[in-house]
This record gives C-alpha cells, sequence and structure tokens, in this order.
C-alpha cells in the first residue's frame, strides 16, 4: 500500500504537468474522417507513441491501410496478470465552429455552471482526456516504484470516429502481440459526477434495409387504387407486425440466448435513484414505450429491440402527387444482450418478411453491419477487483452498469483475442463529446488517474479466474 500511496500523492503533484501533456495531444487536430487531416492523425500518433517510449514502454507506430495505431508494451512483475488498454486518438470534426465558444484545438479550462473546473476542446473527453488518464496513472507508477504492478499493452487506434476499418484486419494480423488476460476500455461514462461505474454488458447491434417492389413502375392511384398492391402498404403491415399489444418483439426465437438479469443486481439498479420521468421529460415524452412490466433500465440495458429507424417511399416533395409507388424501403436496427447470434437474428428478420409478402411482390435485403453483444458475467473478478479500487477512490460506491449503445471492439476483442473487456471510463453525460464546446471535468481527469492507479495495483495483486 506504501508503493500506491506514494503514486497517488505523485500524480497530485503532477496535476498541472500532467495537464499540459493533454493540452499538447488537443492542440492536434486529428479528424479521421477528413483527408486534409490525414498528417495530423499520424502527428498525434507519432506524440503518443514518443510519449509512451519516454515514460519505459516499447511503443511503435504501426501503419494502416488508413490512419496509424500505436503499440506500446510493458512487462509487469513475473506472474501478474497482463492487460490490454483501447484507446482512440482521433476525433470527430468541429462543424458547426461558430457554436464554439473558443478554438476547439486550442485547450482552455472554463468554471462550469457550479462552478467546477472544466478542460474544453475537441477530443478532451471523447478519447483523449479518458485515454491520458491512464497513461499518466503508468507515468506516475513508473516514476515511484521503477516499474508496472502488472504487465500493459496499449493500444490506440486513429479510426474510430470514422467506423475503425482497419481494427479488425490489425488485431486479426497482431493477435500474438495483443493478446492479454483481459481487455481495458476508457470510452465511457460515470453514473454521476460522484459515482465511477463499471458497464458490465454493451448491446450488440443489426442494421438491415429491406425494400418491397410491387408493380413495375409508379402508377397512377386513380387508374390502379385499390387493385394494385402498394408496396408502403405491404412495408407497414410487416413493421407493424414486428411488435406485440404488450411490446415484445415478434419475430420467431427473438428472445433466444437472453438471459434475467439476476435479482441482486436488479436491486442495484433500483437504488441509483434513476428518475424515469426526468429521462423521458429531457426529450419531452412521459410514457415508457417497449415491453410491459420493464422498467426503462432494463430496457436500455439488457433487453433486446427492434426500431424502425426510417422509412422512404412514394412522393415525398413539395406539393401533392396521387401515386402507388414501385417500391419502399425500411432501415431497422436491432439491440442485442447476451448471447443472440446476430446473423440468426438477421435471417430471421428476413424470412419474417417473405413470410408476409403477396404473392406478386418481392423483398430486397441489404445488410449494415452486426455485432454481438457483450456480457461479462455478473461476478466476474474482473469487475470485483475493478470495483473494490473505483469504489476506494470515489465518494460512492462503483455501479454496475448496462450500457444501451454498442462498443464493436469489445466484441472484437472476444472474438478474435478470447479477452473479456472491462468498461471503465470518467466521463459525465453532458460533456458535448461530437457536439461544439466538448468538455471534461478536471476532477474526472484527475481523479480518472489516481482510479487507473488504483485498478492496475489491485490488478497487479492478483485476479482469481
Amino acid at each position: 500500500m506504501a508503493s500506491l500511496d506514494s503514486v497517488l500523492t505523485c500524480i497530485d503533484l503532477n496535476l498541472d504537468q500532467s495537464l499540459g501533456r493533454l493540452f499538447e495531444l488537443l492542440r492536434i487536430p486529428s479528424i479521421s474522417t477528413d483527408p486534409k487531416y490525414r498528417s495530423e492523425c499520424r502527428r498525434a500518433a507519432d506524440y503518443l507513441a514518443g510519449d509512451l517510449a519516454a515514460i519505459g514502454f516499447e511503443a511503435s507506430v504501426r501503419d494502416t491501410n488508413g490512419h496509424p495505431m500505436v503499440l506500446a508494451r510493458h512487462e509487469g512483475p513475473e506472474g501478474a496478470p497482463h492487460v490490454l488498454f483501447y484507446g482512440h486518438y482521433d476525433v470527430q470534426p468541429v462543424d458547426p465552429i461558430e457554436l464554439w465558444n473558443s478554438d476547439p484545438f486550442e485547450p482552455v479550462v472554463t468554471e462550469g455552471p457550479d462552478g467546477a473546473k472544466r478542460i474544453v476542446a475537441r477530443g478532451a473527453a471523447d478519447d483523449k482526456g479518458q485515454l491520458m488518464t491512464f497513461v499518466e496513472a503508468c507515468r506516475a507508477y513508473k516514476a515511484e516504484t521503477g516499474g508496472l504492478p502488472c504487465g500493459v499493452t496499449i493500444l490506440f487506434e486513429g479510426e474510430e470516429e470514422s467506423g475503425s476499418p482497419s481494427l479488425l484486419p490489425f488485431l486479426e494480423g497482431h493477435k500474438d502481440e495483443l493478446k492479454a488476460d483481459a481487455a481495458l476500455v476508457c470510452d465511457t461514462n460515470m453514473w454521476d459526477r460522484e459515482t465511477p461505474a463499471i458497464s458490465t454488458g454493451l448491446r450488440g447491434l443489426v442494421g438491415e434495409e429491406v425494400v418491397i417492389k410491387a408493380a413495375s413502375r409508379d402508377l397512377h392511384s386513380g387508374y390502379y387504387g385499390g387493385a394494385a398492391a402498394n408496396p408502403l402498404h405491404v412495408l407497414s403491415r410487416i413493421l407493424g407486425a414486428l411488435h406485440d399489444e404488450t411490446g415484445r418483439v415478434t419475430i420467431p426465437d427473438f428472445y433466444e440466448g437472453v438471459d434475467e438479469v439476476p435479482a441482486d443486481v436488479k436491486a442495484q439498479w433500483d437504488e441509483l435513484n434513476f428518475s424515469e420521468e426526468d429521462f423521458l421529460g429531457d426529450v419531452g415524452l412521459w410514457l415508457a414505450a417497449g415491453e410491459k412490466g420493464r422498467s426503462v433500465l432494463e430496457q436500455t440495458w439488457s433487453r433486446p429491440t427492434a426500431e424502425v429507424n426510417g422509412i422512404i417511399g412514394g412522393y415525398t416533395g413539395a406539393g401533392f402527387k396521387t401515386v402507388i409507388p414501385a417500391e419502399a424501403r425500411a432501415k431497422v436496427s436491432f439491440r442485442l444482450v447476451f448471447q443472440q447470434d446476430p446473423e440468426k437474428l438477421r435471417e430471421n428478420f428476413r424470412r419474417f418478411v417473405r413470410e408476409r409478402l403477396p404473392a406478386d411482390c418481392s423483398a430486397e435485403f441489404h445488410p449494415h453491419g452486426g455485432s454481438p453483444a457483450i456480457q461479462l458475467p455478473f461476478d466476474s473478478p474482473w469487475i470485483a477487483a475493478a470495483s473494490e479500487a473505483l469504489s476506494e477512490e470515489w465518494p460512492n460506491k462503483a455501479a454496475m452498469i448496462g450500457m444501451g449503445g454498442s462498443i464493436p471492439i469489445a466484441g472484437e476483442f472476444k472474438n478474435q483475442l478470447g479477452m473479456e473487456t472491462l468498461l471503465v471510463g470518467f466521463g459525465n453525460g453532458d460533456d458535448a463529446i461530437h457536439s461544439p464546446n466538448e468538455k471534461y471535468e478536471m476532477t474526472s481527469f484527475h481523479k480518472g488517474q489516481r482510479s487507473w492507479a488504483r485498478i492496475i495495483e489491485r490488478i497487479g495483486r492478483g485476479v482469481a479466474a
């Protein structure tokens, strides 16, 4: 414990220096989606590799078909676990620039409405501030003890904000270098400003576009109305049949692989003081939709969904046109939980559509990606270790939460490398990631460093399988 205490003191005493290093990284406009910033993405990769090498990591910049990866490794004590830490150095575009209160690539420290200090810049929270909390924890450990309490490999990518096209090939081609006992991902939030969170589950995602075709051309609704199949009607009936009156999805075998959340975990969720009224009220709603008898947290964290994201067909321009369209299309997404199989769900959806088609109509399908859900066992020793460490740093005990969104990298760590992923981040819900005036709380940056120091120290003491 003495060495951990000295590491935490080192972090406290060097906060200004760590902030300066973060500012250097934030000043690099590493926008991965815009080709004109390609050299800036490489500059960010070079900066991180150089910084990690200065700490004592074996670090290098690895070329890909897109933006480069940063890969670094530091051995731990003999017999200690080895972890893979993932983050991304690329950032979103800054548009609309006129809504920023300051230069998005000239970071500043401002005060929020509550007087708390915050770091404002593009990438402050997503993900440069977050990844640097881990780097700074490693730096303090090296400075105070000369080593790290566990083995650490670091992978920073530069295409997360543009779909990660190079990530899967990189994982497949570097399995031996990346393999570890567990992965750590920092691209997540706390429950609130005083309650850290461990995301135990991420919903998977299946995207489908369905096109219903009928007549060989658009038809005059006066000549053909009533006699000719209308693809919009057909599509609407099919989409309307996706849910029953209780909100359950009606696709056969849809709930195969969906488990119930343990009673003690549900009880913990009930203790989070989550307001369904406020959650829905923030977007102008007040009635919970979805499955009857399920709380909003259950619906968004541990239950699968089928959502219609867009319907296109017929005449949608100005004025009016009496037409029966030749085709209609819809974009549909499914959020997956637990052990649902993305490809089986996709095939079952397509069969569901085809079985409801009139004989003279047809359907085409266009896939838009698919990834399984990630669910750590609720009794995972990695969760227990991180929870113990976090609860020693923050005023409140760490919350075990789910996530309604999807982070495909976690699935790939499981599929390609056979590793579970521990998701711990220090962002806040109002950090305005992807928006003007993105910020990262100074408390998140400071206590995030201290938290990671505690976590890797606890992991170094051993995690029972």
